[in-house]
């Protein structure tokens, strides 16, 4: 008879140990699956998704506006800061709360088994082109930056790549690495005006030398809505010279329709909240095949990665996306309704929203320039490849002035119910002052209707602050 080692027989005992303190069911604690029609028959009745009639275009989204409960005195248009769960998913994510409330221990095991949101990733993982294993679902952007950019075995002298249009979720978390590790962070000045997809790919190119370790982007960036080509600086930049890439998706989830294996990326954080609109404190965090590509950049570093935000960093043998998911107890009813959102958003058809959303985009854009003509500065590309559903533009003057465009976005809302807000940027990454833009974000819910009266209504008060 063949004996194992005895560091091999100490690691199953342990995993064994592991196992039946936590009664996991099955080796690795797969879930059972869940389906996608749980609680139909526990919650109000017609809190169902309501099927769109696409007959046409506009009756079908017409059907698709009618889930959500979104204030019909006001126009929201802020979705890129959160957006609207809609009503069935709502009724459900109540009724959710309830089973937990009334069964704390195991939630009367219609979450399947411990860790309860194995089954959850199964529904959710193929939507976004990916496998079970490489889908966390975290709590927000922040929270998967964070985790991603901790976890790194990032060392002094490391450098780090990132644009100079970044969210603060992604450049606090390199500052703390500055200052705690000594990594030398450098920012690539992305274009803003006369941007093209070669452009942006050739900011990445320019800015590589031989001690980049990293490169930070967001897909679509939250101050001037510009959709960077991700597959192509992935593919041209960041592979061929064998850096990992970690891009911030918080304007991507729900509103494109995403293929993470196609993007070729290694780490993509996105939030559940905003386009996807599903409940606060929710995200979307992609690992690419558990780290085995980083191994291979990294194989100078006997570590690559600490799974640093788990309760189970000490448990490698249960893989890393179980090691990821599991930070403690869980806001289970919260991810439940993200999962139901997602359902929803793939019935209707992730491509068929992308389309809505950026043609609306097209459209606005279109009519700003058209109701303001030369006196606006419009800072969103508008070609097709480079476009998102967010529209960011100052028609007034001066471009530095904060105060005035507050003053705009606040009588826009109080005395036309449209609601939009502000952004700050530099166009070139050494100006010394920022221009500050208003930012429109269309979506499913939208149509060219309200288009036309938000655009109306700006060019109305614009009219009446410049007289």
């Amino acid at each position: 008879m063949q004996h194992e080692p005895e560091d091999t027989k100490a690691a199953l005992l342990e995993r064994r140990r592991f196992l039946k303190l936590f009664g996991v069911a099955a080796a690795g604690g797969a879930a059972a699956a869940l389906s996608p029609d749980f609680a139909a028959a526990s919650v109000e009745a017609g809190t169902d998704f309501p099927q769109a009639d696409w007959k046409t275009r506009h009756s079908g989204w017409r059907g698709i506006r009618r889930a959500f409960i979104l204030d019909p005195k006001t126009t929201y248009m802020n979705i890129g800061t959160t957006g609207s769960t809609p009503r069935h998913v709502l009724a459900r994510y109540n009724h959710y709360n309830k089973v937990v409330a009334k069964y704390p221990w195991d939630m009367h095991g219609e979450w399947g088994h411990w860790p309860y949101i194995s089954g959850l990733v199964e529904r959710i993982a193929p939507q976004f082109g990916a496998d079970n294993h490489e889908i966390i679902l975290s709590r927000n952007t922040t929270d998967g930056m964070c985790s991603i950019l901790e976890g790194l075995n990032l060392q002094p002298g490391d450098e780090v790549l990132y644009t100079h249009h970044e969210h603060v979720a992604g450049t606090s978390p390199l500052h703390v690495l500055k200052q705690r590790s000594g990594v030398t962070l450098t920012q690539v000045e992305i274009p803003v005006f006369d941007a093209t997809e070669q452009g942006y790919v050739d900011a990445f190119a320019g800015a590589v030398s031989p001690a980049t370790r990293l490169i930070v982007f967001s897909h679509i960036t939250y101050k001037t809505g510009a959709c960077l080509p991700a597959k192509r600086i992935c593919k041209e930049v960041a592979i061929p010279n064998g850096i990992p890439t970690l891009i911030d998706g918080a304007h991507t989830i729900g509103m494109l329709n995403l293929d993470l294996h196609e993007i070729d990326c290694d780490f993509y954080a996105g939030s559940g909240h905003k386009w996807q609109c599903g409940p606060g404190a929710t995200g979307i965090l992609y690992i690419r095949d558990d780290l085995t590509r980083l191994r291979g950049y990294w194989s100078d570093r006997e570590n690559v990665f600490w799974p640093i935000n788990s309760s189970l960093a000490e448990y490698p043998f249960l893989g890393l996306q179980y090691q990821m998911q599991y930070i403690g107890n869980d806001n289970y009813p919260a991810k439940r309704a993200l999962a139901d959102v997602c359902d929803m958003w793939d019935r209707i058809g992730r491509d068929r929203i992308e389309g809505h959303v950026l043609a609306l985009s097209h459209y606005c854009k279109r009519l700003i320039r058209k109701a303001f003509g030369s006196s606006v500065v419009i800072y969103s590309p508008d070609t097709p490849e480079l476009s998102s559903g967010i529209s960011s533009f100052n028609p007034f003057a001066d471009r530095t002035d904060l105060t005035t465009l507050n003053t705009f976005r606040d009588r826009l809302r109080e005395e036309y119910g449209f609601i939009i807000r502000t952004t700050d940027f530099h166009v070139f990454l050494n100006d010394q002052d920022k221009e500050h833009a208003l930012r429109v974000s269309t979506h499913l819910f939208h149509s060219r209707r309200d288009v036309r009266e938000l655009v109306a209504a700006m060019y109305e008060l614009f009219t009446d602050m410049n007289t």
